[in-house]
């Protein structure tokens, strides 16, 4: 497991160049993989000039692990080109596919938990660590169905899957909420079936409480009943890197900062009751 990174930002152009004028208290930044898959230009130049004062991290959209379809391996050499060139301190995706008959439907969807998922997956994961030549990161998406033949929980099959394929987690703290609450399941023994050893990153972001159901938005501040989550969650899994997610209706970042600095007093508090 690395080193936690410490309490980071979703990498925004809106903050661009408040993040090189200001220096804000941010000990790292995630990067949308796909806004820098470019040969040129303002996100690249911006990009390297925030990666030479913060370490930053990859996080993609387009990978499709779950696809049917063979992986791309024209998106995974643009990947792989700017690794080298922002030296990420990991690269994640998500645990999803995101659609079918090379039409892109621009969703996170989600997979069947089932021993023939299992078996689809664990392979691919392995091409595509052996292409980049590292660990993948895998994250937890919110779901809003499921699957009539799934034959075990959500976190059963992440703990599988993580020690079958030696991929990381990447623990969205905001999914497992929403997702519990849509699908009727405890928050907390999602987070307690999870390997330890398994995560490498946590995600904060915000939501819509409809009352019969909650969808993830990204759009709002991070709820109290998530924040009470992320503090289970760090019980658990110790000091783990944490990122707060903003990707609609994005404030200034000072705005941010301030929030990011809750992730830090929440731990702060949950270090010093374990002392």
């Amino acid at each position: 497991m690395h080193a936690s990174l410490g309490f980071g930002l979703g990498l925004r152009p809106p903050h661009y160049a408040a993040i090189l004028a200001e220096a804000p208290a941010v000990d790292w930044f995630e990067v949308i993989t796909e806004n820098y898959l470019v040969g040129g230009g303002r996100p690249l130049h911006f990009l390297d000039a925030i990666r030479e004062r913060y370490p930053v991290v990859m996080h993609g959209v387009s990978l499709s692990i779950g696809a049917l379809e063979p992986l791309d391996l024209d998106y995974l050499e643009g990947v792989r080109g700017l690794a080298r060139r922002c030296e990420p301190a990991w690269i994640s995706d998500h645990l999803c596919w995101t659609g079918t008959d090379g039409t892109n439907l621009h969703d996170l969807l989600p997979l069947p938990y089932t021993e023939e998922a299992l078996g689809h997956l664990v392979p691919r994961i392995a091409q595509v660590q052996d292409f980049l030549g590292r660990p993948l990161v895998l994250e937890n998406v919110s779901s809003y169905v499921s699957y009539a033949s799934s034959a075990m929980t959500e976190w059963e099959f992440l703990t599988a899957l993580a020690r079958r394929s030696g991929c990381r987690l990447l623990l969205d703290v905001n999914n497992v909420y929403v997702s519990s609450r849509n699908h009727g399941f405890d928050a907390r023994d999602f987070l307690d079936g999870v390997p330890v050893e398994s995560v490498q990153q946590f995600h904060l972001a915000g939501h819509l409480d409809l009352g019969s159901h909650v969808i993830d938005t990204h759009d709002a501040p991070v709820r109290a009943e998530v924040w009470d989550l992320y503090a289970h969650a760090l019980r658990r899994f110790g000091p783990v890197s944490t990122l707060l997610e903003r990707d609609d209706h994005i404030p200034p970042l000072a705005e941010l900062v301030a929030e990011l600095e809750l992730a830090r007093e929440i731990a702060r508090r949950t270090r010093s009751e374990a002392a």
